[in-house]
């Protein structure tokens, strides 16, 4: 097995939740609770149950032989002495770190819940996402180009009739670009490109800066597909309390840093 191989299978045994070695080893109270044996080193079903993510009965079994799979790769790679290998261990505490960092947010993050009137705020703030959701059929020019180009182009397009028209503009000054279509809900367009969207009519065009240069999007097509606040009430949450998450980890964060003390060595030493 190639040291990259070993490094990757040792990682995804320390890094997934609920399936360390040692509480296979150990057990979880008799053979009552355990799923298989590999080896002699013993597979519980509350880490088969926590890995399928409390999923069916088919989607367990499936977890089990993944995690059966793993198990024999790990022995091998621990008989190979490959858990003492530097890189090996470096990479192992590095996932081990990343969950700690991760279950102290976390703990942080725990009894914030979203609210009724969070949910509802949301959904009446945002009618280009759910009242007054459509389906998009769209066309586009993906354009790499400097900034300064970005408003010539949205003043050209401004003129132009289509896009084939935009293209041919692009075609005589050699800049690179590429041509797609695509059908996309309200949902999977970038919400600073939504609002716009929303208010365009069959045929019109629009320029949006991307990081690459711009983006020329014409809509072909508008179809009204709106969602009702109960319909819309579990997407809602699921993205306000990811949006929270984010907002409590950058607080903790900056808490951490005011009261921490952090020196920088060698090349990253900072002047004051």
């Amino acid at each position: 097995m190639k040291k990259s191989a070993a490094i990757a299978v040792l990682f995804l045994a320390a890094a997934l939740p609920g399936c360390d070695r040692a509480a296979a080893h150990r057990g979880d109270g008799g053979s009552a609770q355990l799923a298989a044996k590999v080896n002699g080193a013993e597979i519980s079903v509350r880490h088969i149950r926590s890995a399928a993510a409390g999923g069916s009965a088919p989607a367990q079994a499936g977890a089990l032989e993944k995690v059966i799979e793993r198990e024999l790769l790990v022995q091998q790679a621990i008989q190979a002495g490959l858990d003492r290998d530097p890189a090996v261990k470096e990479s192992i505490d590095a996932s081990r770190r990343q969950l700690l960092a991760e279950a102290w947010l976390d703990k942080v993050a725990t009894g914030r819940t979203v609210s009724r009137e969070e949910i509802h705020a949301f959904y009446a703030d945002n009618p280009a996402l759910f009242a007054e959701r459509r389906i998009y059929r769209v066309r586009e020019l993906a354009v790499a180009a400097p900034a300064a180009l970005v408003e010539v182009l949205r003043a050209e397009a401004a003129q132009a009739r289509d896009l084939d028209e935009v293209a041919r503009w692009l075609q005589i000054r050699d800049a690179r670009f590429s041509v797609a279509a695509a059908t996309l809900p309200a949902e999977q367009v970038p919400l600073g490109q939504l609002t716009q969207l929303s208010r365009m009519k069959q045929g019109e065009m629009a320029v949006f800066a991307t990081p690459a240069g711009a983006s020329v999007v014409q809509l072909v097509q508008a179809e009204a597909a709106p969602l009702t606040e109960p319909q819309a009430t579990s997407l809602i949450e699921q993205f306000l309390a990811g949006r929270k998450r984010l907002e409590l980890a950058a607080a903790e964060v900056r808490r951490l840093r005011e009261i921490a003390t952090i020196e920088y060595a060698g090349e990253f030493k900072r002047s004051n």
